[in-house]
């Protein structure tokens, strides 16, 4: 009879060993499950990652075109204004010499 007891005690720890066996085989299965799924967001979230890039350094390529024509129109309206300047002294210069020729025949006229 001891005997029996001692096969009974091997064959519960076998299977109790079995038991274990088992939920470890199921608890990596569902890690290796979650690490497919984890490289997979991880796979997609790069990949959006690398869109979000190429998306950015074109916005960054346009900015930097839309300050190089800035520039250019700061320098252009600089100019303008200059131009403009230039032709009111010009006009007064104009209006102030004919005033003088005025007023010169004026002068020769009542002398």
């Amino acid at each position: 009879m001891a005997d029996f007891d001692w096969n009974d005690h091997h064959r519960q720890q076998v299977l109790q060993g079995r038991q274990i066996l088992e939920r470890t085989s199921a608890s990596l299965a569902r890690s290796n499950q979650i690490a497919i799924e984890t490289e997979h967001t991880g796979h997609e979230v790069i990949n959006e990652l690398e869109v979000q890039r190429e998306s950015l350094l074109r916005s960054q390529r346009r900015l930097a075109n839309a300050n190089d024509d800035l520039s250019k129109s700061g320098a252009i309206l600089r100019a303008m204004k200059r131009n403009v300047l230039y032709n009111k002294l010009i006009l007064i210069m104009i209006i102030v010499m004919e005033v003088v020729i005025l007023a010169g025949m004026l002068a020769l006229k009542f002398m």
